[in-house]
């Protein structure tokens, strides 16, 4: 990382955290958090969040220990687990490409709503978004936290301004208009299938160099960011229901804001929204493409990833990495739907949440015992989410466990061919 590089502010450091929770969190996961857990979608909100919480604390205090990027991979390396880092690293990725994809995807389908002109169009845009960002993400650091500055603040803006509008209308039968009510246990089960919602903020450990006083400004920006969204999800749950009642949200799951907001301000609400859907999910493909390519430049300056991996343009980005990461997401976005993938992709950040957090108590950071709290509770989310997924949807959790299992029997093997052809 070159030292001339600008580096990112507070501000610029708590947008990618928010940018890259909110984009692929409330606007993906409405629908579905409310068909599982009904009346109680906001207390399993503020249930993942408090595990996030504490996995953001986790995070931020292992990357000023041991004053480097790089996340779990880091992590696990610095306590001489390195095989099991490298594998979980490539997990990692493409549980990231996977992200950005489904970013896409979401992108598309919200702006598409307005337009209706068929089954291309969304998919046309989900390419399109992840090309402009690309090459965002490799004119710098500067050029892309400022787009995060602008998306994150506009989506606010209008996000906060729906749900208060949806509030100041209170009516507790939209809670469940048209379902039945759910025991309060289901937000317990409810919270353990939407971690997907809360993954963004972790990005930023891979961004510890591109920080001004990093180790000030990371613990401050990534918790305040968890703790906004969890106010944000909360808001936006509430108030989408009093609007168009949990029946509507569930049936119209894929653009269920866009029908909240033409319910609250008719066409204008509609646009609002879209707009506001744009703002979110580009900023998270904005925050997730920028740093997944940091992680895999620490990934291959470890030879864990080809070396060409680690290869900066005049910029200082790793540009093969972001461009990897966007073509393969690209790809994925134009093949259709990857909603069966969802599950499988929260298991995933699950799992590293629950790796972190339990480092974090072995290397005795301050405040271990919420460490052991997070850790805890990571795995009985894992446990309740494979449960649910073996029962509902079987199909993404064979596939995370396939996953799994080829990364731990090849990355070995391919490895060695690198290292053998190298």
């Amino acid at each position: 990382m070159n030292q001339n590089t600008e580096k990112m502010s507070f501000n610029a450091t708590w947008s990618m955290a928010v940018g890259g929770m909110v984009g692929g969190g409330i606007f993906s996961v409405l629908g579905v958090i409310i068909n599982t857990a009904g009346q109680w979608a906001w207390l399993s909100f503020i249930i993942a969040g408090l595990i996030a919480l504490i996995s953001a604390h986790s995070y931020s205090q292992l990357a000023i220990k041991y004053q480097e990027g790089g996340g779990a991979f880091t992590f696990l390396r610095e306590i001489n687990h390195k095989g099991l880092a490298g594998s979980l690293s490539w997990v990692l990725i493409l549980g990231y490409i996977l992200t950005v994809s489904v970013y896409a995807f979401t992108f598309g389908h919200y702006v598409a709503h307005v337009f209706e002109w068929g089954s291309w169009f969304p998919r046309v845009l989900a390419f399109s978004i992840i090309a402009i960002l690309t090459l965002v993400n490799l004119r710098g650091v500067g050029d892309a936290s400022r787009v995060e500055i602008i998306t994150v603040w506009g989506k606010l803006f209008v996000l906060l301004g729906l749900s208060l509008f949806g509030i100041i209308q209170w009516n507790p039968e939209q809670l469940t208009a048209g379902i039945e009510a759910k025991p309060w246990y289901m937000a317990v089960i409810g919270a353990a299938t939407i971690f997907m919602a809360y993954e963004g903020f972790q990005l930023l450990s891979y961004d510890y160099e591109d920080l001004k006083n990093p180790d000030k400004t990371l613990p401050r920006a990534t918790i305040s960011a968890v703790i906004a969204v969890i106010v944000i999800y909360v808001l936006v749950a509430l108030g989408a229901t009093m609007l168009v009642g949990a029946e509507t949200l569930i049936q119209k799951e894929e653009v269920a804001l866009s029908i909240a907001g033409k319910q609250a301000l008719g066409t204008a609400g509609l646009i609002l929204v879209t707009i506001a859907a744009a703002f979110s999910t580009g900023s998270a493909i904005n925050a997730t493409l920028f740093s997944t390519g940091r992680l895999m430049e620490s990934v291959a300056e470890k030879k864990d990833l080809p070396h060409l991996f680690a290869k900066e343009n005049q910029a200082n980005i790793p540009y093969y990495a972001i461009m990897i990461i966007a073509g393969l997401a690209a790809a994925l976005a134009a093949i259709g739907s990857l909603g069966a993938l969802v599950d499988a992709a929260s298991l995933i950040f699950l799992i590293t949440f629950g790796t972190v957090n339990f480092i974090a108590f072995q290397q005795k950071v301050t405040y271990r015992a919420l460490c052991l709290i997070g850790a805890g509770g990571c795995l009985a989310a894992i446990l309740l989410s494979s449960y649910q997924q073996l029962l509902e949807r079987p199909v993404p959790l064979m596939a995370i466990l396939g996953l799994i299992l080829l990364t731990l029997i090849g990355r070995p093997y391919l490895l060695k061919k690198m290292n053998s052809e190298g």
